[in-house]
């Protein structure tokens, strides 16, 4: 290199290719060769590689293979390689240690090609459900019944059913893809609930049940014969004797076991209780039927689950199987229809919902995880928990930029549970004491707390009636649930905006849609509800054991590659 050259770094530019060998011949290695290339043609080196391919020009490369005493000549330029290698490696140590869901296959272009086309013919699994509104009904017009699931199991034979002699109806036939889409709906004024339909029996009849990913059964108001049960949606489902399952089925004892009094050898059936954190119950016995679900590609699978046949209910939740017919188990248990399909080979263990913003237009929800768009997520590791719900850590909950209380029992973050089941959203008591000092601002804007209004516990009254969160959302500031706070991760946020806790009672009051929950989970925990939700997917996936959400319209659900990787 001329003198001039060595005086005048600038006028360089040096780039690396590393050539990977054929995939017929390894042994062949790879090649490493630097390119320089100058603003000064004449200066252009003269030094060319040894076995240099024909195809490469013959005035540029210099390959890395030369004498030590080469690479002496170009300290600056061995020390820019030297820096762009601890920088990749760095990054991608980074990326590797962030988004461990994210495995960046290192290959061919081509190999990568073959794997999406091979998942992409098998995309169609994921079974899609419509979910619909509970558009105000009931008594729950005038007072709102504060649904709140996360369902265990409490005793069983504390009552007995006398089940018909005959053989009576099968249950209905489950149809699954490997993903399912059902559609969900709610209340207008925020009741809080979303349904969705599923097929039982041959020939498979209809039945309407909320969505619970606080619940580990499924359950159907059943005539066997039912001591209380709602009028229900559709007529009760009748169980033929040889679908009741004895207490020696494994399912059976998974279920016992789970409750109080613990598994019950003798018992000729499989007696079980549930009480629900709203202090309503469901008694029945397990049984087993066909379900027909339908895939999204349009071809369909039957499978044999087990539900329970729920002959006693009790409480608000009465109020609510006005228009369902039972509780639809999302949980992570093993008895949860999710699990029981995936066990089956029949769809990936993974969940989903969305529920629009608009509560009217409901949304959806799915089974399987072939649909779900992994690099537009936000993710958060799952909590393993005895309790079966879905629950994550939070490290930091802020109204505006003001932090809230968490009352954390134990060293470190909160905890917090995901749980579709819920009308509402339940902070700690520090959390939500914090919260209404905050929310006192509002009195400035017009806002008079409106104490006659029993809708929930706070009510305003605006200095104009409203017909819309929209028309006041400007007064209200966001909440942020921050997750994720150690040195090695970046944090990710839940953001719900003011429409997102709000809510618009029959005297066209604001109320406050979170809650004190003291009670609930040794008030240790904050319970997310429906309402603070909507206007996000929701996935839930027991997989790769973590929780992500994303802003979406939840119009209609879509099918992505989940095999690129996203950076």
């Amino acid at each position: 290199m001329s003198s001039n050259d060595d005086q005048d770094h600038s006028h360089l530019k040096g780039f690396v290719i590393i050539t990977l060998p054929p995939a017929d011949n390894p042994s062949l290695g790879k090649t490493i060769t630097a390119f320089t290339l100058s603003n000064h043609p004449q200066n252009q080196p003269q030094n060319h590689p040894q076995n240099q391919p024909q195809n490469q020009p013959s005035n540029l490369p210099i390959s890395l293979n030369r004498p030590r005493s080469n690479f002496v000549t170009y300290p600056r330029r061995r020390i820019s390689f030297t820096i762009m290698g601890i920088l990749l490696f760095a990054f991608l140590t980074f990326i590797s240690i962030q988004s461990p869901q994210n495995l960046l296959k290192l290959g061919s272009l081509t190999e990568v090609d073959q794997d999406n086309d091979e998942k992409e013919s098998n995309q169609t699994n994921s079974i899609v459900f419509p979910l619909y509104s509970k558009l105000g009904f009931g008594g729950m017009m005038d007072k709102r019944d504060m649904e709140v699931k996360l369902g265990k199991f409490m005793m069983f034979g504390s009552k007995s059913s006398v089940l018909p002699l005959d053989d009576g109806v099968v249950g209905s036939k489950v149809v699954a893809s490997s993903s399912a889409v059902l559609p969900v709906n709610g209340d207008e004024l925020r009741d809080g609930l979303y349904y969705t339909q599923i097929d039982v029996g041959n020939p498979p009849r209809p039945y309407f049940l909320d969505v619970d990913t606080g619940s580990d059964l499924t359950w159907i108001q059943c005539d066997a014969p039912c001591t209380s049960c709602a009028k229900g949606a559709h007529p009760y489902y009748k169980p033929a004797r040889g679908n009741i399952l004895s207490s020696k089925d494994s399912y059976c004892y998974d279920v016992q076991q789970n409750s109080k009094s613990g598994h019950c050898e003798s018992c000729s059936q499989c007696d079980y209780e549930i009480e629900y954190a709203d202090h309503s119950s469901s008694l029945g016995v397990l049984s087993k039927d066909d379900l027909r679900l339908v895939r999204m590609n349009d071809t369909s699978v039957n499978s044999e689950v087990i539900f329970g046949c729920a002959y006693d209910q009790q409480g608000i939740l009465l109020n609510s199987l006005t228009k369902t017919d039972g509780i639809l188990g999302l949980s992570r248990a093993k008895v949860s229809l999710p699990s029981q399909l995936a066990k089956q080979g029949i769809v990936d263990n993974v969940i989903g919902h969305c529920l629009a913003s608009d509560s009217v237009s409901g949304g959806y929800m799915f089974l399987g995880g072939d649909i779900v768009p992994q690099g537009k997520m936000s993710w958060v590791p799952m909590l393993n928990d005895a309790s079966m719900n879905y629950l994550a850590e939070v490290s930091r909950v802020s109204y505006g930029s003001k932090q809230l209380g968490l009352d954390r029992q134990r060293k470190g973050n909160g905890r917090i549970v995901f749980d579709s089941g819920s009308s509402y959203t339940y902070f700690t008591k520090q959390a939500y004491s914090d919260l209404v000092s905050n929310l006192k601002d509002v009195s400035r804007d017009g806002f008079v707390l409106d104490d006659s209004d029993a809708t929930l516990p706070i009510c305003w009254q605006p200095e104009t009636p409203i017909s819309s969160i929209k028309e006041v959302s400007k007064l209200f500031k966001p909440l942020t649930l921050q997750f994720g706070r150690k040195w090695w991760t970046v944090s990710t946020y839940l953001h719900i905006p003011p429409e997102g806790y709000l809510i618009i009672s029959n005297k066209r009051n604001v109320c406050l849609g979170i809650l004190d929950g003291s009670d609930l989970l040794d008030g240790s925990h904050i319970v997310l509800g429906d309402i603070s939700v909507r206007g996000n997917l929701i996935v839930y996936d027991n997989v790769r054991h973590k929780i992500g959400w994303m802003r979406s319209e939840c119009v209609n659900p879509k099918q992505s590659n989940t095999y690129l990787p996203f950076l």
